[in-house]
Protein backbone atom coordinates (compact mmCIF):
# COMPACT_ATOMS: atom_id res chain seq x y z
CA UNK A 1 0.00 0.00 0.00
CA UNK A 2 1.25 3.51 -0.96
CA UNK A 3 2.06 6.40 1.26
CA UNK A 4 -0.34 9.69 0.57
CA UNK A 5 1.72 11.81 -1.39
CA UNK A 6 2.93 14.60 0.10
CA UNK A 7 3.53 13.94 3.82
CA UNK A 8 6.97 12.26 3.35
CA UNK A 9 10.02 14.58 3.39
CA UNK A 10 12.73 13.45 1.41
CA UNK A 11 16.20 13.91 2.80
CA UNK A 12 19.28 13.90 1.15
CA UNK A 13 22.31 13.78 3.73
CA UNK A 14 25.24 16.03 2.64
CA UNK A 15 26.66 17.40 5.99
CA UNK A 16 30.41 15.83 6.39
CA UNK A 17 33.23 16.66 6.69
CA UNK A 18 34.55 14.19 4.24
CA UNK A 19 38.14 13.41 5.67
CA UNK A 20 39.09 10.21 3.66
CA UNK A 21 38.69 12.59 0.88
CA UNK A 22 41.85 13.44 0.04
CA UNK A 23 41.29 15.50 -3.14
CA UNK A 24 41.66 19.52 -4.12
CA UNK A 25 37.97 19.85 -2.81
CA UNK A 26 35.37 18.30 -0.49
CA UNK A 27 34.22 15.42 -1.87
CA UNK A 28 30.60 16.52 -2.62
CA UNK A 29 32.46 18.95 -4.97
CA UNK A 30 34.74 16.71 -6.84
CA UNK A 31 33.97 16.24 -10.55
CA UNK A 32 32.12 13.23 -11.52
CA UNK A 33 31.10 12.51 -14.71
CA UNK A 34 30.57 15.95 -15.54
CA UNK A 35 29.15 17.35 -12.77
CA UNK A 36 29.84 17.74 -9.13
CA UNK A 37 29.53 14.57 -6.92
CA UNK A 38 26.35 15.44 -5.02
CA UNK A 39 24.58 16.77 -8.21
CA UNK A 40 23.79 12.99 -9.22
CA UNK A 41 22.35 12.09 -6.10
CA UNK A 42 20.29 15.55 -5.64
CA UNK A 43 19.00 14.16 -9.08
CA UNK A 44 17.61 11.06 -8.40
CA UNK A 45 15.56 12.59 -5.44
CA UNK A 46 14.48 15.12 -7.43
CA UNK A 47 13.45 12.84 -10.07
CA UNK A 48 11.81 10.65 -8.14
CA UNK A 49 8.88 13.25 -6.89
CA UNK A 50 7.83 11.20 -3.47
CA UNK A 51 7.27 14.41 -1.43
CA UNK A 52 8.88 17.18 -0.03
CA UNK A 53 13.07 17.80 -0.66
CA UNK A 54 15.47 18.63 1.61
CA UNK A 55 19.20 18.28 1.99
CA UNK A 56 21.03 18.19 5.00
CA UNK A 57 23.92 20.68 5.13
CA UNK A 58 26.57 21.36 7.69
CA UNK A 59 30.79 21.06 6.95
CA UNK A 60 31.00 22.55 3.02
CA UNK A 61 28.78 24.97 1.46
CA UNK A 62 27.08 23.89 -2.01
CA UNK A 63 25.64 26.61 -3.02
CA UNK A 64 23.67 26.53 -6.31
CA UNK A 65 23.29 23.21 -6.27
CA UNK A 66 21.09 23.34 -3.27
CA UNK A 67 18.25 25.39 -5.31
CA UNK A 68 14.30 23.81 -4.94
CA UNK A 69 15.74 21.86 -2.23
CA UNK A 70 14.73 23.26 1.55
CA UNK A 71 18.36 23.44 3.49
CA UNK A 72 18.26 22.20 6.94
CA UNK A 73 21.21 23.00 8.83
CA UNK A 74 23.36 20.64 10.88
CA UNK A 75 25.41 22.92 13.40
CA UNK A 76 26.52 19.51 14.94
CA UNK A 77 28.06 17.89 11.87
CA UNK A 78 31.26 17.32 13.51
CA UNK A 79 29.23 14.61 15.56
CA UNK A 80 28.53 11.91 12.79
CA UNK A 81 25.67 11.28 10.88
CA UNK A 82 22.79 10.85 13.61
CA UNK A 83 22.99 14.27 14.03
CA UNK A 84 22.10 15.08 10.18
CA UNK A 85 18.94 12.25 10.66
CA UNK A 86 17.80 14.13 14.19
CA UNK A 87 17.68 17.40 12.14
CA UNK A 88 15.92 15.94 9.54
CA UNK A 89 13.62 14.34 11.59
CA UNK A 90 13.72 18.13 14.17
CA UNK A 91 12.50 19.69 10.29
CA UNK A 92 10.11 16.81 9.35
CA UNK A 93 8.11 17.05 12.89
CA UNK A 94 8.14 20.55 13.15
CA UNK A 95 6.35 20.43 9.45
CA UNK A 96 4.35 17.84 10.41
CA UNK A 97 5.52 14.92 7.96
CA UNK A 98 4.63 11.41 8.46
CA UNK A 99 7.75 9.91 7.44
CA UNK A 100 11.38 10.96 6.23
CA UNK A 101 12.98 8.52 3.13
CA UNK A 102 16.87 9.50 3.70
CA UNK A 103 19.84 9.09 1.22
CA UNK A 104 23.40 10.33 1.15
CA UNK A 105 24.87 12.76 -0.94
CA UNK A 106 28.34 10.65 -1.62
CA UNK A 107 25.81 7.85 -3.21
CA UNK A 108 26.10 9.12 -7.04
CA UNK A 109 24.29 5.80 -8.21
CA UNK A 110 21.22 5.72 -5.89
CA UNK A 111 18.41 5.90 -8.56
CA UNK A 112 15.00 7.95 -8.38
CA UNK A 113 13.28 4.21 -8.41
CA UNK A 114 15.00 3.07 -5.28
CA UNK A 115 13.66 6.85 -3.76
CA UNK A 116 10.38 5.75 -5.13
CA UNK A 117 10.22 2.08 -4.00
CA UNK A 118 10.92 2.64 -0.39
CA UNK A 119 8.78 5.72 -0.08
CA UNK A 120 5.64 3.99 -1.81
CA UNK A 121 6.09 0.71 0.93
CA UNK A 122 4.61 0.67 4.52
CA UNK A 123 6.57 -0.02 7.60
CA UNK A 124 7.65 2.04 9.99
CA UNK A 125 11.82 1.40 9.12
CA UNK A 126 12.08 0.73 5.42
CA UNK A 127 15.41 0.01 3.67
CA UNK A 128 16.67 -0.66 -0.09
CA UNK A 129 18.20 -3.74 -0.44
CA UNK A 130 20.96 -4.36 -3.48
CA UNK A 131 21.64 -8.12 -4.13
CA UNK A 132 20.08 -8.92 -0.37
CA UNK A 133 22.71 -6.24 1.57
CA UNK A 134 20.98 -3.28 3.27
CA UNK A 135 21.80 0.21 1.69
CA UNK A 136 20.14 3.54 1.17
CA UNK A 137 17.50 5.09 1.43
CA UNK A 138 15.68 3.99 4.29
CA UNK A 139 12.55 5.42 5.62
CA UNK A 140 12.17 6.33 8.94
CA UNK A 141 7.97 6.67 9.92
CA UNK A 142 7.26 9.50 12.51
CA UNK A 143 6.22 6.12 14.94
CA UNK A 144 9.91 5.48 15.28
CA UNK A 145 11.51 9.11 15.11
CA UNK A 146 11.43 9.28 19.18
CA UNK A 147 13.22 5.48 19.03
CA UNK A 148 15.45 7.46 17.17
CA UNK A 149 16.38 10.12 19.15
CA UNK A 150 16.81 8.30 22.09
CA UNK A 151 20.01 6.78 20.58
CA UNK A 152 23.66 7.58 22.05
CA UNK A 153 25.25 5.10 20.47
CA UNK A 154 27.70 4.92 17.79
CA UNK A 155 26.82 8.47 16.33
CA UNK A 156 28.08 7.89 12.58
CA UNK A 157 25.87 5.00 12.66
CA UNK A 158 22.59 6.84 10.95
CA UNK A 159 19.46 4.74 11.30
CA UNK A 160 21.59 0.86 10.88
CA UNK A 161 21.42 1.38 14.85
CA UNK A 162 17.73 1.13 15.17
CA UNK A 163 17.08 -1.08 13.00
CA UNK A 164 19.31 -3.45 14.92
CA UNK A 165 17.28 -2.48 18.13
CA UNK A 166 14.11 -2.77 16.45
CA UNK A 167 14.39 -5.76 13.85
CA UNK A 168 10.80 -6.27 14.19
CA UNK A 169 10.01 -2.93 12.58
CA UNK A 170 12.30 -3.41 9.32
CA UNK A 171 10.95 -3.71 6.22
CA UNK A 172 13.45 -4.94 3.24
CA UNK A 173 12.79 -3.77 -0.53
CA UNK A 174 14.67 -5.01 -2.86
CA UNK A 175 15.95 -2.23 -5.65
CA UNK A 176 18.23 -2.30 -8.64
CA UNK A 177 21.51 -0.59 -8.91
CA UNK A 178 24.91 0.40 -6.95
CA UNK A 179 24.60 1.63 -3.55
CA UNK A 180 28.46 2.04 -3.70
CA UNK A 181 29.50 5.63 -1.56
CA UNK A 182 32.29 7.58 -2.75
CA UNK A 183 34.76 8.50 0.47
CA UNK A 184 37.93 8.44 -1.24
CA UNK A 185 39.63 9.84 -4.16
CA UNK A 186 40.37 5.96 -5.65
CA UNK A 187 36.46 5.43 -5.14
CA UNK A 188 36.19 7.98 -7.51
CA UNK A 189 38.51 6.87 -9.97
CA UNK A 190 36.99 3.64 -9.85
CA UNK A 191 33.96 4.42 -11.02
CA UNK A 192 34.74 7.58 -13.99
Amino acid sequence: MSSPRGTQLAVLLAAGAGQRFTGPTHKLLAPFRGAPLVSHAIRALQEAQIGAEAIVTGAVDLGPLTDGLTVISNPAWETGQRSSVAAAISYASAHNFDSIVIGLGDQPFITADAWRTVAHTDGPIVVATYEGIRGNPVKLSRSVWDDFLALTKEPDAGARTLMHMRPELVREVACKGVSADIDTPEDLSQWT
